[in-house]
């Protein structure tokens, strides 16, 4: 399995990032009265990739905790700590409007759980971990679990476990069929050579995406 390539200065953007969300939420300011006043950071100067987030988060601010609300119903976004609901949004804002590969998708999640370690309370870890990895598996971004898929799958499943998973337009009927007939041969394939992984780990990669587009 591939190792993860650690930016250390987005890990410190991301830091900078839940710093200024907190700040914003806590003085009851925009991001953008924050950024233009005066603001504590545990480490400076304020990256570039820092402001991005925080003004990201912002202006997706309803999309992203309407996300976070459909996947922790049983804890909701004003009972949880103000460190890790705000760590939470910039997380998923990375993941929707950010990420472009398997290995992003992992950074930015690992990333999170480290913050939530130095930022937040003794469960944050585990309960950010939890929140985006359901993040991930609705919004069908690439699991942790299946990092490896990629890189140790050859020509056909490699290309069909790209395409499956990102959205098909569903306008292109030829290229949804044909992503299905590959998604088949490359389930036989990984079936027959016995590639470790287990049935619902293969039924997420090859069914799950067609079905969730089905009623847009």
């Amino acid at each position: 399995m591939a190792s993860l390539k650690v930016n250390r200065g987005r890990t410190l953007a991301r830091s900078q990032a839940l710093q200024i969300l907190f700040q914003s939420e806590m003085r009851k300011v925009s991001v953008e009265d924050v950024l233009a006043g005066d603001y504590t950071l545990s480490k400076g100067p304020l990256a570039p990739y820092a402001i991005e987030i925080a003004r990201g988060v912002s202006a997706n601010r309803d999309r992203i905790d309407s996300a976070l609300r459909a996947v922790s119903a049983n804890w909701t976004l004003e009972r949880m700590p103000g460190a890790d609901r705000n760590l939470l949004r910039a997380a998923v804002y990375e993941l929707y409007f950010q990420v472009a590969d398997t290995l992003d998708a992992a950074v930015v999640i690992n990333e999170a759980v480290e913050i939530a370690k130095a930022y937040g309370t003794d469960e944050s870890a585990g309960f950010v971990n939890g929140v985006l990895g359901r993040i991930v598996r609705d919004r069908h971004l690439p699991s942790l679990q299946h990092v490896a898929c990629t890189i140790t799958a050859e020509d056909a499943e490699a290309a069909c476990l790209a395409a499956l998973w990102f959205e098909i337009d569903p306008k292109r009927l030829a290229a949804e069929e044909e992503a299905a007939r590959a998604a088949e041969e490359a389930r036989a394939r990984f079936e027959a050579d016995d590639y470790g992984f287990a049935e619902d780990d293969l039924d997420h990669i090859f069914n799950d995406p067609f079905d969730a587009e089905a009623g847009e």
